[in-house]
């Protein structure tokens, strides 16, 4: 097998390969077991890596530094039996132990068992990798993604991410310290980051949010993983836009594309967010010519693609496609009167509200506003008051920000245009802001 084919069936770059291969890099761990099974050694790989004597080089102690806090919670705030997972991978959610392909499947253990041994490693670091601590703490992760979607509020659940995410760092440094490699820890910690930077983003700490995703960035570049540094650099774009800056949000978009250009999911979501940062900017044609290849290179998505980025494919795939292609264009018509990109933005934002899954409310909600702004843009009023009535009051009940950007775009082009008109005037005055 050439490197790259080994890669991708223990779900490594073949650059990981390649420095295994000359002696530069320590394997992770799991790994030399993987390829004991896969090469039919005998054990014998996993055999040398006990044997050495030389211990891995270790990290300097600022790869371990995190956001400081305050007091602990009292406890992890609960999550629902629906999103606890029994096995992984979890919504494209792989265990960063044996499941980096995409395939390989681990049982997690039941919620009540979880909390147990999360307990047991408050305030005692495991001496090794434990795979049930791993899958634990890869399954909280999906499960608090999973509830911050479908419950809108993330106000209970950033103090638990957070808690959680330190501990792991810990975890980490302690491992370092014993010449042990802390990348499976530092891997799973840049997805933590990644998370809590997203909850105080949408709890409008946008400070506090890009310090976590800075410190996220650092572990995945420690770790060599393209798909965590792309996934974080997306999120930053997004926090970006929030602000208003659409030159920050397009270079950061364009870091995002020279993650790894050899990765098709990598290149369509830097396209569609380049596609955003223009569209914030006016620049009609370039806007359009990125959300064309966007398509183009969805369309040309290989094996590795589709293990690394599920939720870049099939229906799901679809449904982020259209809703940032309709805010992209909504944005367009926002900022040049483009009435063809506002028709545009509405069919892209039904499209996705088609697709949308019933459960998550707080993403229909957003869309709903986002269609409604939508029409608004391409001079229908009375469609957008339609549209906006029955969720309104929802809406700005959510408080988060990309909501709430949402609702002050809708409010900014109905006052400029038609606050003469009584429906038009009803609906500003059940709107925040008023």
């Amino acid at each position: 097998m050439t490197q790259q084919q080994l890669g991708l069936r223990v779900g490594y770059h073949h650059s990981l390969i390649s420095k295994l291969e000359a002696g530069l890099r320590e394997p992770p761990a799991g790994l030399p077991r993987r390829l004991d099974d896969l090469l039919d050694t005998g054990g014998d790989l996993s055999a040398l890596l006990t044997s050495r004597a030389i211990p891995p080089p270790a990290l300097h102690r600022t790869h371990f530094s995190v956001i400081p806090g305050g007091e602990a919670p009292a406890g992890l705030a609960p999550l629902a039996d629906r999103f606890w997972p029994d096995r992984l991978p979890y919504h494209g959610l792989p265990c960063p132990l044996h499941g980096k392909d995409g395939c390989h499947e681990c049982e997690v253990p039941p919620y009540t068992d979880a909390l147990t041994i999360l307990a047991g490693i408050d305030g005692n670091n495991p001496t090794g990798v434990d795979p049930d601590v791993v899958h634990v703490l890869t399954a909280l992760l999906g499960g608090y993604t999973q509830a911050g979607l479908h419950g809108g509020t993330t106000t209970g659940l950033v103090g638990s991410v957070e808690y959680v995410l330190r501990r792991i760092v810990s975890w980490a440094e302690s491992l370092n310290a014993q010449g042990r490699s802390p990348h499976a820890q530092l891997r799973l910690a840049a997805d933590y980051a990644q998370l809590a930077g997203r909850f105080r983003m949408q709890q409008g700490q946008s400070v506090i949010g890009m310090a976590w995703y800075d410190r996220g960035l650092n572990w995945a570049d420690v770790c060599e993983s393209p798909g965590a540094r792309a996934s974080l650099l997306g999120d930053v774009c997004s926090l970006a836009r929030l602000d208003g800056d659409a030159t920050a949000a397009l270079a950061y978009a364009r870091a995002l594309e020279a993650v790894d250009t050899g990765r098709a999911w990598i290149t369509t979501l830097a396209k569609l967010y380049q596609a955003r940062g223009h569209a914030l900017g006016g620049n009609i044609g370039e806007c359009r010519q990125e959300i064309a290849t966007a398509h183009r290179q969805i369309n040309r998505f290989d094996e590795r693609d589709r293990a690394e980025a599920p939720w870049l494919t099939g229906l799901a795939g679809r449904l982020r496609m259209e809703a940032t292609i309709g805010g992209a264009l909504r944005d367009l018509a926002a900022r040049t009167g483009d009435l063809a990109s506002a028709r545009s933005a509405v069919q892209s934002v039904e499209a996705a509200l088609d697709l949308l899954p019933v459960p998550l409310r707080p993403a229909r909600v957003l869309l709903t506003v986002r269609l409604a702004d939508a029409l608004a843009c391409a001079g229908r009023p009375d469609a957008a008051v339609i549209t906006a009535a029955p969720v309104v009051h929802e809406a700005a009940g959510l408080g988060t920000a990309t909501t709430n950007r949402e609702l002050l775009g809708l409010r900014r082009r109905l006052t400029q245009h038609w606050s003469d008109l009584p429906e038009v005037r009803d609906l500003l005055e059940q709107m925040p802001g008023h």
